[in-house]
């Protein structure tokens, strides 16, 4: 690779060396890279775009480019993601956040129900980073928030998330599978975004998924439809009457998971699209 004169030819050799290399959207890529290392804005990049790169910021820039030409996704290499209005340290420990879960997030946020919720306990269940629970946290004025997860190195990063965004001292998490651990007719507000990948599927996905992002939180057994299922059991149980119920779903899954949720009892339930236009949520309340 040719050695460059300034930042703005780091960027673009760097772009056309991972373009050869069949990387999706790789100028996008190299930017966010030279941003963090600029300590600045994607969108900021142009400020320092004649300066001459130091051979540390060259000795950076190379390492992060192979991981990223070698499957790794950009986030894991950048170490951090933002997510709503919240900076999130991600890795390999949890999944990365999507913005079709920012939607989801917004979805709970505007329903009339949730606005009218006094002190609420509001829990998430796959918490995974804590996007979910720490955004929803940092928005509604009061309540209890418990972001659960089987997995104790992803409920690791999670509270690691808290610290940095200051939301440690009124959001808890616990390892559990499930939420069959709150009494009956506790919860308010149940939220999430549970592995619904089948299982056929996951060798399939991007290799940046398969590879580097953890299985146990894409597996959804055989129809990609485990998790709801053993979900709704305890939901059925511990949200309290009219009390609301959010899930991300997989685009082909909102009749499947509509009718779960009918078959235990829930009213009211609505499957919603994304921004692509394609099934994404469906929400449901108690009877």
């Amino acid at each position: 690779m040719q050695k460059p004169q300034t930042i703005k030819d780091c960027i673009r050799i760097g772009a056309e060396w991972l373009q050869r290399r069949k990387v999706d959207e790789a100028l996008v890529v190299v930017e966010l890279l030279a941003a963090r290392l600029c300590k600045c804005g994607r969108l900021e990049l142009h400020r320092c775009g004649e300066q001459v790169p130091q051979q540390r910021f060259l000795d950076a820039m190379g390492r992060g480019l192979r991981r990223i030409a070698a499957g790794e996704p950009v986030q894991y290499v950048l170490g951090e993601w933002d997510f709503r209005e919240l900076t999130l340290k991600v890795d390999a420990r949890a999944l990365i956040p999507r913005p079709e879960t920012e939607q989801l997030v917004e979805l709970v946020l505007k329903s009339p129900r949730v606005q009218e919720l006094h002190k609420p306990l509001v829990v998430d269940v796959g918490t995974g980073s804590g996007c979910i629970i720490l955004s929803l946290a940092s928005v509604m004025p009061d309540g209890v928030f418990v972001g659960l997860d089987i997995s104790e190195q992803a409920l690791e990063l999670a509270r690691e998330n808290a610290v940095l965004n200051k939301l440690d001292s009124h959001v808890y998490f616990a390892q559990c599978d499930g939420c069959g651990e709150f009494d009956p007719g506790s919860v308010d507000l149940l939220v999430s975004n549970p592995p619904y990948i089948p299982s056929a599927v996951v060798d399939k996905l991007d290799v940046r998924i398969r590879e580097h992002e953890p299985r146990l939180a894409l597996y959804g057994g055989a129809d990609g439809l485990n998790c709801y299922r053993d979900l709704l059991f305890d939901a059925v149980m511990v949200v309290k009457s009219g009390g609301s119920v959010f899930f991300e779903i997989g685009d082909d899954q909102g009749a499947a998971v509509s009718a779960m949720l009918e078959e235990f009892g829930f009213l009211d339930v609505r499957v919603h699209q994304d921004l692509a236009g394609k099934d994404r949520f469906v929400t449901a309340v108690q009877g």
